[in-house]
Parts: structure tokens; C-alpha cells; sequence
């Protein structure tokens, strides 16, 4: 009895790297309808900043959802925006000189500036009427921040090397902190368990980071020693770590154990603004490279990123609601333009339940099992396999008995070319595939007359006519790099077989 004759097994191209988005990408994606905005001053963005969360309830009673609005530092000006709306409320400009140091009060109502001229001012919001200056400081202020737990504490940090503590009511600074041999130009309040200490903590060109305790006198608490000017520090909500920019390097540096933990080093130039978005499970920077990367706070992976025509200055994720949600990304430039982009409603919430099934599998080890069952759903979704499957019997394990003679599968008729190539009329076989524009077919006749070393039979004692199809799919092909090789075998072959004659071809001659 003969063997029955099999179809041939179709051949398929291997598939290029996936252009499949991660959910991570999806989500960062979705901060669209970027709003660009010119500065007045026609100067750098210098700062950006909105409202911190409270450390507590107590701390401001009458705060019953966050603020809506935010702050852009350029020039001699603060302009303040409405988060929902993202239009412009009014602009502060009772400054004699740049401003650098900007932060408003968790309640929204009071705003604290600190400028070139080494003023620190307070101002109401709503009114924009002045209600403390202090002049302390003799060089230029580049940090002023309130206090998240107590509404009358303001701290700064200046040129002038020295960081201050001050409260509303006083004229005069309730503690000067000296230690810093060079400027002063980063620092904020210390958040979680190191708050109700009354922790600082402040960066400074003089390649260190100190931790500042009120209680102790003389000197600072903690000091870490970099291998760069400090252009920025941001201490993670937990209280325990300080991030660090330093040149292109953010050092993750940890307040408990007294030491460095991790060196993300993923920037080309100078970080100089870091800011937590995703209620501190993500880091964003910025550096002069013009790029914006997002990091994931475990392992300090790069989950996402972009990239911005000028240096950056500053940026921010602005957050929205009793959540503190995501809403906006708020980038300034050195060229002077700030770029908000906003996050986009409707699949949202699905967008950040897949980001962090994604993120977890990636923590337990998990990621390619995660990524086949992501596949797997997405080919389910796309076949309709719920209607085949209706009314279907099921034959293979599992089942009690299994009758032979029930499967259903019909074989697949037999096309002309590949009755040709199994009596061995490989030229012919060639020629009906040729002609069509099934690309699979074309594939898998010329793999099968490899693997029968018959393509050099297929290809010799051809006129000028049927040679044309050929020397036409190599020409096509043979810049496709996963088809190189098989191009350049039925290439050498026709160099070997029509050597003296192919000059004489007039396609060639065109």
C-alpha cells in the first residue's frame, strides 16, 4: 500500500521583534494634547511645582480636597495654573530679580518665593499682596518649601551656603544650619517618620547631601559625600531614602543604613530635576540631554521615557484629586517653553491594572509567563474562538472513549505547482509560483528545493523570459535580512550557471 501524500509544510519568515507596548509604555502614552507655552520673560523655565499632600489631616483641618492649581517659576515672574483647566489664574511679578525658589502651601492660599536678590517672600494666592519678606540671606535663594505637617514653617536654602528654618510670625530666621562649603542649591522637608523629627535634608555644589536635625547643633545629622555637584534631591515618601541628582547620575541613598544603594546612570548629560509620580512607585527625571525617563522605585528599572526638543530644566507630574492621581506632565526648557501634556480619561483605570500585573510578574520572576498569557488572551479575543468552540465535539485527553474515523478536518487540495514539484518538473513548479503573488507559497517552494538540492535544476536552461521572475525576486528580497541567504544562493547559482550571458540580458543593460 503507497504512504498517502502530505501537503507540503508551509514555510513562514520569522517574525521581527515585537512592536507590541508594553502596558508600562501604554500608560506613559497616554499623557497626550501637549499644550506648549511660551515664557513671557523669554527665559528658562527655572521651577514647576504644585501643592504637596499634607503629612496629615490635623495638620491643615479646613483642606478638604487638594488644590487646584499649580506654579511655573520663569524669569522675575511665578505664574500660577488651574490643574483642571490647564489656563493661566494670574501671574506674581513684585520681584526685583529672577526667581528660583517657589512652593505653595498644601492648602493652596499662601506661596513662598525666593529670588536672585536673596529675598524670601510670602504672598496670598488670591490677592497676590505680600505678607512677610525676609532678607536674611545675601545671595540668591534657591529653594523655599513649606512644611507638609506644620502651616507657619518655611525652609530655604541659598548661595550663600547656609540652609534656614523660618516660621510666619517671626522677622527673622528660627535657625540658620551651616555646613555647606559651596552653594546651597536643593533641599526639602523630610516625609513619613523623619517628619515629626523636623529632618532637612539639602544638596549642595560642595559634592555633598546632609541630613539636618534641629535637635543637634554645630553640625549637620548625616552627610553623604558625591562625585558631583548636587543639582538635586527628592526624598522618597517613606522617609528612609533621599534620591540624589549628581552630573548624570541619581543616587539612591538610604538614611537608615547610612549609605549608598543603587547608581542609576542612564542619562547622557546633567539630571537636573527629579520629581515621583504614581503616588511614589515611579521616579521621573529630567537633564540637559532633553530626555525624560521614568523609573520604577524597586528596582530602579527604565520603564519609559521621552524626549524633549531643548534642555530640561525642570518638570513635574501634576496630580488631581483626593487619589492624587496622575493628571499632567509638566516639562521646563531651557529655551523657555513649558510643555503640558495631559493624561487621557476612558481606559485609564485598565491601562494601570495591566501596568501593574506587568510590574509584579516582573518583580516574582514572572514576565514571560505573564507575556503568554497576554498573548494567548489577545489571539482568543481576535479569532472568535468562543463561536467556533460552540457545538464542537472534543477528541484527546480527558475523554472516556475516543472513536476513530470522527475527525472532521478536511485535506487540503493539493495545488497544481505542488503535484509539479513532487514528479520533479522543478522549473515548472518554480514558474506557477513566480507568477503569483502568494508570497508564502514563493517561500516555501524555494526552502523545499533547497532542502532537495533541486534548485539549481529549477533554475537551469532558462530563456530570457523565464529568467526574468527570478533574478526579479532576488532584486526584491535580497535586501529583506531574513531572507539574505536564500537570496544570495539563487544569485551565485545564476552567476555560476548564466556567467557568459548575462550581460547580454536587456534588464540587466537597464
Amino acid at each position: 500500500m503507497a504512504a498517502p501524500v502530505l501537503p507540503l509544510q508551509q514555510v513562514k519568515l520569522a517574525s521581527l521583534p515585537s512592536t507590541r507596548l508594553t502596558p508600562e509604555q501604554q500608560y506613559w502614552r497616554t499623557f497626550k494634547n501637549p499644550l506648549l507655552i511660551p515664557s513671557p520673560a523669554n527665559g528658562p523655565v527655572n521651577l514647576i511645582t504644585q501643592p504637596s499632600a499634607p503629612a496629615s489631616a490635623a495638620a491643615f483641618p479646613s483642606l478638604t480636597q487638594p488644590p487646584d492649581i499649580f506654579t511655573v517659576t520663569t524669569g522675575a515672574r511665578v505664574q500660577i495654573y488651574s490643574i483642571r483647566t490647564r489656563k493661566l489664574l494670574r501671574s506674581i511679578t513684585r520681584f526685583d530679580d529672577t526667581v528660583r525658589g517657589t512652593d505653595v502651601r498644601p492648602d493652596g492660599r499662601v506661596l513662598v518665593t525666593g529670588d536672585d536678590t536673596g529675598s524670601v517672600q510670602v504672598f496670598d494666592v488670591n490677592s497676590r499682596a505680600i505678607l512677610k519678606t525676609w532678607k536674611d540671606h545675601k545671595q540668591p535663594v534657591w529653594v523655599s518649601k513649606f512644611s507638609p505637617s506644620d502651616p507657619t514653617s518655611v525652609f530655604t536654602a541659598s548661595d550663600d551656603r547656609t540652609v534656614r528654618l523660618w516660621d510666619l510670625p517671626a522677622e527673622t530666621s528660627v535657625r540658620t544650619f551651616v555646613g555647606h562649603t559651596d552653594y546651597a542649591r536643593s533641599g526639602a522637608f523630610m516625609p513619613g517618620s523623619m517628619a515629626s523629627s523636623g529632618l532637612l535634608v539639602s544638596g549642595s555644589y560642595d559634592r555633598t547631601v546632609r541630613i539636618w536635625d534641629p535637635r543637634v547643633e554645630g553640625r549637620a545629622a548625616m552627610t553623604f559625600k558625591m562625585g558631583a555637584p548636587i543639582e538635586d534631591v527628592l526624598p522618597m515618601p517613606a522617609g528612609t531614602q533621599v534620591l540624589a541628582a549628581a552630573d548624570n547620575k541619581i543616587a539612591v541613598l538610604d538614611i537608615v543604613a547610612g549609605k549608598p544603594l543603587h547608581m542609576i546612570q542612564n542619562h547622557q548629560k546633567t539630571v537636573t530635576s527629579l520629581a515621583l509620580a504614581s503616588n511614589g512607585e515611579r521616579l521621573i527625571s529630567g537633564a540637559l540631554d532633553g530626555h525624560m525617563k521614568v523609573f520604577e522605585t524597586t528596582g530602579w528599572n527604565t520603564v519609559s521615557g521621552s524626549k524633549y526638543p531643548s534642555p530640561i530644566l525642570s518638570l513635574n507630574v501634576i496630580t488631581s484629586g483626593v487619589a492624587y492621581e496622575d493628571k499632567h506632565i509638566a516639562v521646563g526648557m531651557q529655551s523657555g517653553l513649558l510643555s503640558v501634556k495631559t493624561r487621557l480619561s476612558g481606559q485609564q483605570k485598565v491601562k494601570e491594572r495591566e501596568r501593574r500585573k506587568e510590574m509584579d510578574a516582573l518583580l516574582e520572576g514572572k514576565l514571560e509567563e505573564h507575556d503568554r498569557q497576554v498573548a494567548k488572551k489577545t489571539k482568543q479575543r481576535g479569532s472568535g474562538w468562543e463561536k467556533r468552540l460552540r457545538g464542537r465535539d472534543f477528541i484527546g485527553e480527558g475523554v472516556d472513549i475516543v472513536i476513530e474515523g470522527q475527525d472532521r478536518k478536511r485535506r487540503k487540495k493539493e495545488q497544481p505547482w505542488e503535484n509539479d514539484l513532487r514528479k520533479g518538473r522543478y522549473a515548472i513548479a518554480l514558474d506557477q509560483v513566480l507568477s503569483s503573488t502568494d508570497k508564502t507559497a514563493q517561500l516555501t517552494i524555494l526552502t523545499n528545493l533547497r532542502h532537495r538540492s533541486a534548485l539549481r535544476a529549477s533554475l537551469r536552461d532558462r530563456d530570457e523570459v523565464t529568467l526574468k521572475p527570478v533574478l526579479q525576486w532576488v532584486h526584491k528580497h535580497i535586501r529583506e535580512p531574513r531572507l539574505v541567504d536564500l537570496s544570495v544562493e539563487i544569485a551565485m547559482n545564476l552567476l555560476d550557471i548564466y556567467s557568459g550571458n548575462l550581460g547580454m540580458l536587456d534588464m540587466l543593460k537597464a
